[in-house]
């Protein structure tokens, strides 16, 4: 997804039956009411119990975390199934958390602004379904009360809470019910010190992603309070880093989701109605509440197995902690396969904005999806869309068939091969094609002929005449808009998209999918992209004029000329390549941008764009925010959203991953570039990646041994064989060098131009080190890359370079002037 910064005001924003029934008795059965299992009843109300223990000086570790209860009051929750999960403490305590690796404790004490993190509190909450209860009875004397209305507190806040409407009740119930210990623990902490709404949590199927999505890490530190919110801390369980399996393409989630058959009616209204056979395999032991992710208004209203036999699930109320679970009857084994079918319905899933125009706003939870699972797990779809008659429709996969049934377009996609996720728009829309043949490859673009209804009153608002001072009609807004119709610009579309992906597909290798369609979105601030289809915003088929009339091509830093080629780039790097983790997103946005750098440089043919997109990037990376902070040095990039806090500000993640992410990809294409071979070594390398990772998640550390695999002979040398020397200064680390140089040019006894030059490096600590390219300008104004002198540590390199056969010296000489290495402006 390509992003613009807020640039106006004005642009911020069936049949249900089953089918295939069996028996007398499954024609009779009759879905079960949401909510109205008895054990999930007793959880969700559960209260205090009447057991308490009066304690003193006991120490609770979970994970990287201590709680030392120095002396107060814990009083149990009522057990459901024979299992307590939760208690009220009130006393005196402290909570220090002591994060396993670097990156994390460096990252804490940064937003903590000390050494180490302790917190006291004098109330806490904990639910959990791990052995936290038989540790604390050990540990104290019966007697004491506490206040529950502390419990309900917390309760309330997971339900209804803005930042939080997570069902911690579904979650704990899916342990309640297995027949395998549970490891669940969360803590309410009330703290003094830093704030009063704290959340620790630990989860071995992925820390809950309640105010950003974390897993599969399972450790988490958040606070939810709107003045100071932001995720603290997250990491994988500390025993992981001590045995090695600490890794961002960790499945620790429930399922793995192998189909989905799904069976869409979208009314003129925009109102939803949806069947979804999702068949899936368990990967975990005694598995029976599965948690999927649907967007909140859409309503479930009856779950069946394949025998049609009604199931139970939880779904509260839209506006509160509506996450949707099915219950199983029975519990599954490890690897077993299970069909469901869901029917559901509802609007603002979708929203008609007028003129034909449709607005899908739920983009990957518009059926039941995976829960806790982001572009890294891959399904097979098969898909029927029900629209209102004249609308088109692009969608994921390869159309099978389309007709007219009753006054509705009726559709039939197929995925072609495995997908991360799946999609579709449409509306009013006049549509271009062209079929490539190296690749074999359609390409279509969609505009809609009408605008939209927020469009038509900004029209009629800035178009129409008041009286003057003479009597004569004036216009109140000295803007001219005409008549903002996007359907001029469709061939532009089209055109971008073809190109970028023959450009692609000539860098990356062939992609897997063979269909691509652009399509035209009525938001105007983002772009997105889905396996085979592209969202455009409305405002980039606007010309220049009209855009620059409403401000939006100010501190633009080129978005508009990079927005369609990022956007069909994700199909490589995104989908066909996905990733499991947050911290491993920076490859997908930021390889996404570095790829419309090649088509600006290898399309425009335009060098001084290709240096002024580059200088976009890195202003946007140095830049400070309304907060006072550069976006490269509020962390490294594997810190992924989480950098986004109250703090740092909630721009600043978006001005890291999508620019220094590709700034990375484009030093290691600069590294690798040369004069023989062009880009042959960067080509090699980076389709050996897609190919080796195509139609699964890949990881930073995947990559860098990609990187190694295709060394330069310089890149092995100033590595001694590895690229850790990079991935420590670039991914991991926030150094930004300076660059100095000095230069003359002589003659030699030949006649021979001789360069003579001293680069310095500074800004940086002893152990970096860099390939520094210098160029020349020649007389007739043409650029020439010399070389790459390596630099370590704030130190100079020096040397002359007899030019042979150059007999006029150049005009001057450069040092990264192609901003081959991310550093600050010359």
């Amino acid at each position: 997804m390509r992003l613009l910064s807020p640039v106006s005001a004005l642009f911020a924003n069936v049949c249900l039956c089953a089918s295939g029934i069996a028996g007398a008795e499954a024609q009779t059965a009759t879905p079960q009411a949401p909510n109205s299992d008895p054990v999930y009843q007793q959880v969700r109300n559960v209260g205090l119990g009447g057991e308490a223990l009066t304690i003193h000086d006991v120490d609770l570790k979970r994970d990287a975390a201590t709680f030392h209860l120095q002396s107060g009051t814990i009083c149990f929750v009522a057990p459901v199934e024979g299992k307590v999960t939760g208690a009220v403490f009130v006393g005196a305590g402290t909570l220090v958390l002591d994060p396993p690796i670097a990156i994390e404790r460096a990252s804490l004490k940064y937003l903590a602004k000390s050494d180490e993190f302790v917190e006291r509190y004098e109330r806490m909450v904990l639910r959990f379904t791990d052995s936290t209860y038989e540790e604390l009875k050990k540990s104290g004397t019966p007697g004491g009360s506490c206040d529950a209305g502390l419990l309900h507190d917390s309760q309330h806040a997971m339900r209804h809470d803005r930042m939080l409407k997570y069902n911690l009740d579904a979650r704990i119930l899916q342990d309640v019910l297995s027949t395998q210990p549970g490891g669940l623990f969360v803590a309410f902490v009330h703290g003094k010190r830093y704030n009063d709404k704290e959340i620790f949590a630990i989860d071995p199927h992925g820390a809950p992603g309640l105010l950003l999505p974390v897993a599969p890490e399972e450790v988490e530190l958040v606070t939810y309070d709107e003045n100071k919110l932001g995720v603290w801390a997250a990491f994988h369980q500390a025993d992981e880093y001590k045995n090695g399996t600490a890794s961002s393409a960790q499945q620790n989630s429930l399922i793995h989701i192998e189909r989905q058959q799904l069976d869409t009616t979208i009314e003129k209204s925009a109102h939803l109605n949806g069947k979804a056979t999702t068949t899936f395999v368990s990967l975990t032991e005694g598995l029976r509440v599965v948690p999927f992710n649907l967007f909140r208004t859409l309503r479930v209203h009856s779950v069946v197995d394949d025998k049609q036999q009604p199931l139970a699930f939880i779904q509260e109320d839209k506006n509160d902690d509506a996450d949707f679970s099915v219950i199983l009857p029975r519990p599954l084994a490890r690897g077993e396969k299970y069909v469901i079918t869901t029917t559901y319905d509802g609007k603002d899933a979708v929203f008609n904005e007028g003129g034909g125009n449709y607005y899908p706003v739920a983009r990957n939870d518009w059926y039941p999806n995976n829960a806790n699972m982001g572009l890294g797990q891959y399904t097979s779809y098969d898909m029927t869309f029900r629209i209102p008659k004249g609308m088109k429709i692009a969608a994921t996969g390869v159309p099978v068939s389309e007709s007219n049934e009753g006054g509705q377009n009726v559709t039939v996609w197929k995925s072609a091969v495995p997908q991360t996720v799946a999609g579709f728009n449409f509306g009013r829309f006049k549509v271009e094609e062209t079929k490539l043949q190296k690749p074999e490859y359609l390409v279509q673009a969609f505009a809609n002929t009408e605008p939209p209804d927020d469009v038509k009153a900004l029209l009629n608002m800035v178009n129409s005449d008041s009286p003057g001072p003479n009597g004569q009609r004036v216009n109140r807004y000295d803007v001219a808009l005409g008549n903002m119709s996007t359907t001029p610009l469709l061939k532009k579309a089209l055109a971008e998209a073809q190109i970028a992906v023959q450009l692609y597909s000539d860098y990356f290798g062939p992609a897997p999918y063979k269909q691509l369609a652009v399509t035209q979105q009525t938001a105007c601030n983002y772009g997105q992209s889905w396996p085979g289809l592209v969202y455009l915003p409305i405002c980039y088929l606007y010309d220049t004029t009209v855009r620059e009339q409403l401000g939006m091509e100010f501190h633009s830093y080129g978005y508009w000329k990079a927005v369609a080629p990022h956007e069909v780039a994700h199909q490589w790097c995104g989908h066909e390549v996905g990733f499991n983790s947050y911290r491993d997103q920076w490859m997908s946005e930021g390889f996404a941008d570095m790829s419309a750098s090649l088509y600006i440089q290898l399309i425009e043919k335009n060098p001084k764009k290709f240096i002024e997109f580059w200088d976009d990037e890195r202003t946007q990376l140095l830049e400070r925010n309304k907060e006072g902070f550069r976006a490269i040095d509020a962390g490294p990039l594997t810190m992924g959203y989480r950098m986004s806090n109250d703090r740092t500000g909630f721009d600043v993640t978006r001005r890291l991953i999508y620019p220094k992410g590709a700034y990375i990809l484009h030093m290691l294409r600069m590294m690798m570039h040369s004069n023989q071979t062009a880009d042959q070594d960067f080509k090699a390398m980076m389709q050996d990646f897609t190919k080796t990772y195509s139609g699964s998640a890949a990881t930073t550390e995947d990559f860098k041994a990609i990187v190694e695999k295709h060394m330069t002979p310089d890149m092995q040398r100033l590595g001694n064989g590895k690229m850790d020397w990079f991935f420590n200064e670039y991914v991991y680390g926030t150094a930004l060098p300076t660059y100095k140089l000095d230069s003359s040019f002589e003659k030699n006894g030949d006649g021979d131009t001789v360069f003579t030059f001293k680069v310095t490096q500074s800004g940086v600590d002893e152990r970096f080190r860099m390939l520094v390219p210098l160029y020349l300008e020649l007389g007739d104004g043409r650029i020439m890359e010399l070389g790459r002198a390596s630099v370590v540590g704030n130190s100079s390199v020096d040397g002359k370079v007899p030019l042979k056969g150059l007999k006029v010296a150049p005009k001057r000489a450069m040092v990264n002037y192609m901003d081959d290495v991310l550093a600050t402006p010359n």
